[in-house]
């Protein structure tokens, strides 16, 4: 492509040849030594996309959303990226009608099923955060298939927030911690930071550096509070159906602009 030099083109992902011609231009823009390891995405507008479109039924938002997480999963493996957690249903989505809900546990379990030929093909391992026990059965059942035929893969993380709430998640952390406490397996003047991450639905896996938010809402909707302390976000307009790779890259771009001093001061130019 004119403009890209071939060390530049080096590190690009075989699949990126089929790419659009803006894709690849917005790819040429990237540093890889510089993406994040870590994005966590607010998948937000499925509703407003479906209304604005005439469709009556919220649901048909959802369905169109599912394209949006087959197409950003599959690009931010190719992209090499550590891990990709996405909030597919939260603690407070519970209080939705339960046709609402009835539909959405239906939606999940198919796409539990039909992308597993996806992640596979694409060395992606299928992780969970929040509380699928939560979960009807048959989305459970194909949750923990998907996760059994993933789990030897090595390429990125797909972690879906089910059930999941970010003060919930503190709150089982720290129960957690008090019962080690109680049975003498922790003493509790030992507890710091890392002791407390350990505990969480995320442990072992970076914290994001990089949040982005679909829709325009600039709230972080009781998502991963504790790991995203010093992450990046990014908000766009872009309803979550109408976000795909180019809009990924553009995040992708926008967080590599940033400064990240994680509260200390900068050094002077020399």
């Amino acid at each position: 492509m004119a403009g890209v030099s071939p060390s530049q083109q080096s590190w690009w992902p075989e699949a990126a040849s089929s790419w659009s011609a803006a894709e690849r231009e917005l790819l040429a823009r990237l540093r890889p030594d510089r993406l994040p390891a870590h994005v966590a995405v607010i998948m937000d507008g499925n509703g407003r996309w479906a209304r604005q479109r005439g469709l009556l039924d919220r649901i048909r938002g959802h369905e169109a959303g599912i394209d949006s997480v087959r197409e950003i999963t599959t690009s931010a493996a190719q992209l090499r990226l550590r891990a990709l957690t996405l909030y597919a249903f939260s603690k407070e989505n519970w209080r939705r009608p339960a046709r609402e809900i009835n539909a959405l546990m239906a939606l999940l379990t198919r796409f539990l099923v039909a992308e597993r030929p996806e992640l596979m093909g694409n060395n992606i391992r299928l992780q969970t955060i929040g509380v699928p026990a939560d979960l009807p059965a048959d989305a459970r059942a194909a949750l923990d298939e998907t996760r059994r035929l993933t789990a030897g893969n090595s390429g990125l993380i797909l972690n879906l927030a089910l059930s999941y709430g970010g003060r919930d998640e503190i709150v089982r952390a720290a129960a957690a911690l008090a019962r080690a406490a109680r049975d003498g397996r922790l003493d509790p003047d030992r507890i710091g930071e890392a002791e407390f991450a350990a505990a969480l639905d995320t442990a072992g896996l970076p914290e994001p550096d990089l949040l982005v938010r679909t829709s325009g809402e600039n709230r972080v909707s009781n998502f991963l509070l504790w790991q995203i302390a010093y992450a990046e976000i990014y908000v766009t307009p872009v309803l979550w159906p109408d976000f795909r790779r180019a809009q990924l890259l553009e995040a992708l771009i926008d967080y590599q602009r940033r400064e990240r001093r994680y509260g200390m001061v900068a050094e002077p130019a020399h």
